[in-house]
């Protein structure tokens, strides 16, 4: 038998740590080994017990959740699941989070927490196992630094940068992205390297309610392009990203020339909503050879069949390599579904994007 997960709970309640400790013990493959009130005492806790993966609440005494973050992952890089309260404000410190090198977030009830806790026991202990498989990164930036300057958006009929050395581009293609674990930060750095012209790019990212809008503003103040929750009936222009909202299904229709977004309440995909799955499927049949399928970090299998279907119908395919995953599960099944013609690092994507579709563009005009 393989040994158990190792995890010590981080948290100011004593009513989370003992929820927290009797859901983890409750399952065969894994342990806790030890609680903490505050990062001071979680600091000699782990010290103690080399845990494998560490629950971590966000807002704590003596020091916050964040700053010991910053710090663990600076000294002592460890798989961490950030226990967040469902807020606009606790969204934002969790996105925080995952760039400090958190591995997943859950979110956590603000009244009826025993009740709350209990029915989100699955999704735990879910990502503790998803924790301790995950390739967990030095992180060198200080939780207080002052935040990147909002980029300006020049007007989409501008130029691409000269340092881009990429031409005008062809605007037929739709760059298509599915993630899960470890995926805010992959689309981030994907998405900042688009040039404002780029193709429109339509984006699942497996995200609860609640998160996806503070993600997407985030992504538009760091990026060129234009980044948003989808919206219903909208039509997907160039220079525009579009984010599955979480806890909505997002896919793609036609309204003669135009791509246009669907987001609805349909029922879950591979146990995902928003899913990889939905949105890649409507990629094939609505897009065929003008998408671009571009599967990155994430746990599980979701969206690898139909990504198989994109390749099918004439979509170019790229899967993020191994090593520069957080977890090398989604980008696997695709590649062993025969979905994919490419497998890249992550920081090698977005020029290989933009290669393909300036090639397409050259194509089109010739």
């Amino acid at each position: 038998m393989s040994p158990k997960i190792k995890v010590v709970v981080v948290d100011d309640s004593a009513l989370v740590r003992s929820l927290l400790t009797e859901i983890i013990n409750q399952q065969p493959d894994m342990i806790c080994v030890g609680t903490a009130a505050d990062p001071l005492q979680a600091r000699e806790v782990i010290r103690e017990r080399n845990p494998d993966v560490i629950t971590l609440d966000v807002e704590m005494p003596k020091m916050d959740g964040l700053e010991f973050l910053s710090r663990l992952m600076r000294l002592r890089p460890t798989p961490v699941v950030m226990v967040s309260t469902l807020t606009e404000q606790g969204a934002e410190t969790t996105l925080r989070a995952l760039e400090l090198g958190a591995v997943d977030f859950v979110t956590k009830p603000r009244v009826g927490v025993a009740s709350g806790l209990q029915q989100l026991a699955d999704d735990i202990v879910d990502k503790i196992r998803i924790a301790a498989r995950a390739r967990v990164r030095r992180v060198a930036a200080a939780p207080g630094a002052a935040p990147p300057a909002p980029v300006a958006k020049p007007a989409l009929s501008a130029a691409p940068p000269a340092t881009s050395g990429i031409p005008r581009l062809s605007t037929e293609k739709v760059i298509c992205i599915g993630a899960s674990t470890g995926g805010t930060e992959a689309i981030k750095e994907i998405l900042m390297e688009l040039p404002p012209d780029a193709p429109a790019v339509v984006i699942t990212q497996h995200m609860p309610p609640g998160f996806t809008a503070s993600f997407a503003a985030r992504l538009d103040s760091l990026c060129r392009i234009r980044v948003a929750e989808a919206r219903d009936g909208e039509r997907i222009l160039p220079g525009h990203a579009y984010i599955a909202p979480g806890g909505k299904q997002f896919s793609l229709a036609r309204s003669g020339a135009n791509y246009i977004a669907v987001v609805d309440d349909s029922p879950p995909v591979n146990r995902h909503k928003p899913s990889v799955e939905v949105l890649f499927r409507s990629c094939a049949r609505v897009l065929g050879p003008n998408a671009i399928g571009v599967m990155l970090t994430g746990m599980g299998a979701d969206g690898a069949a139909a990504m198989k279907e994109m390749r099918d119908a004439g979509a170019y395919n790229i899967a993020q390599d191994e090593a520069s995953c957080v977890v090398f599960g989604m980008p696997k099944m695709a590649i062993q579904a025969g979905a994919v013609h490419e497998v890249l690092p992550l920081k090698q994507i977005a020029r290989a994007i933009m290669e393909r579709v300036a090639a397409a563009g050259v194509r089109h005009r010739i």
